[in-house]
């Protein structure tokens, strides 16, 4: 099988090389491209002189480079890491293999640290309340969704229409695979601290309420009965609170007398029933728009056949 190794990287001038050589090592056989993505230092020079394929994206952002990469890459088998040496190239072949073997469309390197500054404490934290999130919103999840170090069929690479720009595009790619109920698998890896003059691009806040809002987007364009019913039902909840006094009132003196009151009732129902029905249209929309999906991802063979 043709095996690519996909490296992402902005600004990894002190790491690039070191990453190349440790995924040389573990898979001989892999062509390795490193994408740069408008660094301001030497990684397109140094990433080449460790042998491998450079490539540029000039759009901004870790998804636009995905993108790029996925469209333009031709490979069975697709292993994508970061270019800043923090994930453990040794396992990349055992991921390989376990997605050979067992059939699957994506193992994910779930991420086990011993250092406090590879793993930092708030985006731990973070990573986990959103790992917690999805699994509350879709049913099911990754332990680790933000990881950034993974393996792909080439069924999944083709049929996957990246959407994200940014540092969003972990959960998105993670959704995509809950959605189409696609064969997965998780194996914890070693995750090492950045070498020296490596720095995160990752901004806690910054990215984390971007991620949090990809959350919401996918959770309401891929289940929109749900989303839109929950604020139906806000919405009723908040009408009946309302209703309740006029209700009384009317039941011992049989006037109404606050109409403004009764008006805006009135109109939390209607807002309800049109929220609950555009939840109806759209879900079937977007069962359609996945039914599209499936069988785009479906034109492509499975690994073990390849």
């Amino acid at each position: 099988m043709k095996i690519a190794v996909l490296l992402p990287c902005y600004n990894e001038a002190a790491a690039i090389a070191q990453t190349i050589a440790g995924f040389r090592a573990a898979l001989p056989d892999a062509v390795i491209y490193v994408y740069d993505n408008n660094s301001a230092d030497d990684t397109c020079v140094v990433a080449a002189a460790a042998g491998a394929i450079v490539r540029s994206e000039r759009m901004q952002g870790k998804g636009n480079v995905v993108r790029r990469m996925f469209a333009d890459v031709d490979a069975d088998i697709y292993v994508m890491a970061d270019g800043d040496a923090t994930y453990d190239a040794v396992v990349a072949p055992a991921l390989v293999t376990q997605l050979i073997d067992e059939n699957l469309d994506m193992v994910v390197g779930a991420r086990k640290s011993e250092v406090e500054a590879a793993y930092r404490r708030g985006h731990r934290f973070g990573n986990a309340l959103l790992t917690g999130m999805l699994t509350q919103l879709f049913g099911r999840s990754f332990s680790d969704i933000l990881s950034g170090y993974r393996v792909f069929s080439r069924r999944f690479v083709k049929s996957f229409p990246v959407l994200s720009a940014g540092f969003e595009i972990e959960t998105e790619i993670s959704v995509h695979a809950l959605e189409l109920r696609m064969p997965v698998a998780e194996q914890m890896t070693a995750y090492a601290a950045r070498p020296e003059g490596s720095v995160s691009k990752l901004s806690t806040y910054r990215d984390g309420w971007r991620i949090l809002r990809t959350i919401i987007t996918l959770f309401r364009s891929e289940r929109p009965l749900l989303f839109f019913g929950w604020i139906a039902v806000g919405l009723v909840i908040a009408a009946v609170v309302l209703a309740m006094p006029l209700i009384m009132t009317y039941a011992h003196t049989g006037m109404v007398p606050r109409f403004p009151t009764a008006i805006l009732v009135i109109g939390l129902v209607i807002l309800a029933a049109l929220s609950f029905m555009s939840g109806l249209i759209l879900d079937n929309v977007a069962r359609g728009r996945r039914e599209v999906r499936r069988l785009a991802y479906l034109q492509f063979s499975a690994p073990s056949s390849i």
